[in-house]
């Protein structure tokens, strides 16, 4: 096949495909949060951490465990810890679950995997408790918030401690913003390792209170054209090797073009190495691999 039409080819088929795959994701993008962080928006948005979550204190089982393998909003679960472990009726308990590594094997950019090593482990948040029965050594609680995913044996529960919700403030978003000469970090990924995330969405990014981030601090997300390393699946080099949709005298590096800037996020919790992000003014659908910096 001709050399150009092979590439009209492809590219028209790269446009298809990516144009099903991102109709959810603009639909999301173009949208600004209007309020504060929700309570669910804190209680499950996850942390990554090098910090581990103690073991000692986890979910045993539940009510009808002779058919029942996992647990819901409002069933009653069995913790370990009971009256001689200091638990009391109406004590609140978070339930959080260590996610195994999902990017080692099929990385989405290339610095993924070390990014995500040196952030620490991924604790995703199940849900709530609040304790219904103690006994001695066993309690019965009800599940009073839930994160979307069941509750499983083994699950660790450790004390609730509230985390108040920074407090959103509609910044200006300036699409020819000028770097803002702060630290500078990358989305090594969202919530469930999702790669494409739009207004409302958790994503985790590899800056945290070891640099001085605080939690209500505010990242712009952008993105360079034409790197080495390209989130989106394309051509390499698409900008000036697919032949037939023009050129220019000059193949311009990334660090000779502007940055595009894509929309911005609200720090809610912070591991040591990592930052937990929720995107309030998208212009776009944001990537793993994309930038971000302190605003």
């Amino acid at each position: 096949m001709d050399k150009n039409i092979s590439y009209r080819v492809l590219n028209i088929g790269l446009r298809l495909g990516l144009g099903a795959l991102f109709s959810t994701g603009v639909a999301l993008a173009q949208y600004q949060v209007p309020t504060n962080p929700t309570e669910a928006d804190m209680a499950c948005s996850g942390i990554v951490t090098d910090q581990a979550v103690p073991g000692d204190s986890y979910v045993i089982s539940g009510e009808d465990s002779g058919y029942k393998t996992t647990f819901f909003s409002s069933d009653y679960i069995y913790i370990n810890h009971g009256r001689a472990e200091g638990v009391k009726v109406g004590d609140k308990f978070d339930v959080v679950r260590a996610v195994n590594e999902m990017v080692a094997a099929d990385p989405w950019f290339k610095y993924q995997p070390m990014l995500s090593r040196a952030m620490g482990t991924r604790y995703a948040d199940i849900g709530r408790l609040v304790v219904a029965h103690v006994d001695e050594h066993t309690s019965t609680a009800q599940i009073e918030i839930a994160c979307g995913d069941s509750l499983q044996r083994g699950d660790l529960v450790r004390p609730y401690v509230p985390r108040p919700a920074p407090q959103y403030h509609a910044m200006k978003h300036d699409l020819f913003a000028a770097p803002s000469g702060k630290k500078m970090a990358m989305v090594v990924s969202g919530k469930e390792y999702a790669v494409l995330n739009g207004a409302g969405g958790i994503i985790y990014v590899n800056l945290g209170s070891a640099q001085g981030v605080r939690v209500g601090d505010y990242f712009r997300v952008f993105r360079y054209q034409g790197t080495h390393s390209d989130t989106l699946y394309q051509v390499r080099n698409m900008a000036y090797k697919a032949y037939g949709f023009g050129s220019t005298p000059v193949a311009y590096e990334w660090d000779n073009l502007p940055r595009q800037v894509l929309g911005e996020g609200i720090v809610l919790r912070l591991g040591p190495n990592s930052s937990t992000v929720m995107l309030t003014a998208v212009r776009e659908e944001i990537f793993a691999g994309d930038y971000v910096e302190v605003e």
